[in-house]
């Protein structure tokens, strides 16, 4: 009986043994996890715990303020300025010639081609009159004074009528081809310019392609914008500018040009009407 009691006290004992062992070697475990947790959390950090809600404060002073400074968007240009500014002065200078003489033409071309500049009516009546009354020297001297392109083509027939009609037909249509080559002389200055300022344009429109890819090859991959439409702008305004210059000078040209052809046409029949009543008359007979 003592036998097993004490056999039975000897297994109590080695079991609380066992335990003991294994919630200290559990005690240990958990003592080691809790260890690596921290260390790991020391090591990599908490993103969570590194959110700062406080903004931090801006240095004062030179660094501050160009911190705070933002690309705030340009004011508004004025047009005028602004094409100004794309075209240079060079180009401003030129087409600013070409629209003066432009102008100065039209207003000349606008004179000349007048019906009273070369084919006035009171000439013709006063001139037939005169011949009417058979007063051929005072009908010469009237047409000779005369500044018109029909008085200069009248005085020329009546200059050579001496020596036969023929010869007055070919000194009047000399005078009429001389007189209309002057007029289309200053008409063709209207349809010069005409031409020439959209080559102008032209080549700013090169210039500035070229400027605006020499930017592009210079600036690396991210040239700036401003500096890329400073190209473009030149080559769009010269483009503009010299179109707005050519457009109505090539219409104003052939309107003017049209209208001196008729008018010219006008002289040419109105001047061999009044000599035609020579055609049939001696030289000789006539008294100038």
């Amino acid at each position: 009986m003592s036998v097993a009691c004490g056999s039975l006290t000897g297994k109590s004992s080695l079991f609380r043994s066992v335990v003991f062992l294994i919630a200290f070697a559990a005690s240990l475990s958990i003592a080691n996890v809790a260890v690596a947790q921290d260390d790991a959390a020391a090591e990599f950090g908490d993103p969570a715990a590194e959110v700062v809600d406080e903004p931090a404060d801006v240095p004062a002073g030179p660094a501050g303020d160009a911190a705070n400074d933002a690309p705030t968007p340009k004011g508004s240009q004025n047009l005028l300025a602004w094409t100004y500014d794309s075209l240079g002065l060079g180009y401003v200078l030129i087409f600013l010639a070409l629209s003066i003489s432009l102008v100065s033409l039209f207003v000349m071309n606008m004179l000349a081609a007048r019906r009273d500049t070369l084919c006035p009516q009171e000439l013709v009546d006063n001139f037939e009159a005169r011949l009417n009354e058979k007063d051929f020297q005072g009908a010469y001297d009237m047409a000779r004074t005369d500044e018109s392109v029909l008085g200069q083509v009248l005085s020329a027939g009546l200059a050579k009528l001496s020596r036969g009609y023929n010869k007055a037909l070919e000194g009047m249509q000399e005078v009429g081809e001389e007189e209309s080559m002057k007029l289309e002389h200053r008409l063709s200055y209207m349809a010069l310019i005409g031409n020439l300022s959209p080559m102008i344009g032209l080549f700013g429109t090169v210039q500035g392609m070229i400027s605006s890819f020499q930017v592009i090859a210079l600036g690396g991959s991210t040239p700036k914008p401003s500096d890329l439409a400073a190209g473009i702008s030149t080559a769009l305004f010269t483009t503009l500018v010299g179109l707005a210059v050519a457009i109505p000078a090539i219409a104003a040209y052939n309107i003017l040009r049209n209208r001196v052809a008729r008018l010219l046409l006008e002289v040419g029949v109105t001047s061999e009407n009044l000599m035609s009543r020579f055609e049939d008359v001696q030289p000789q007979a006539v008294k100038k």
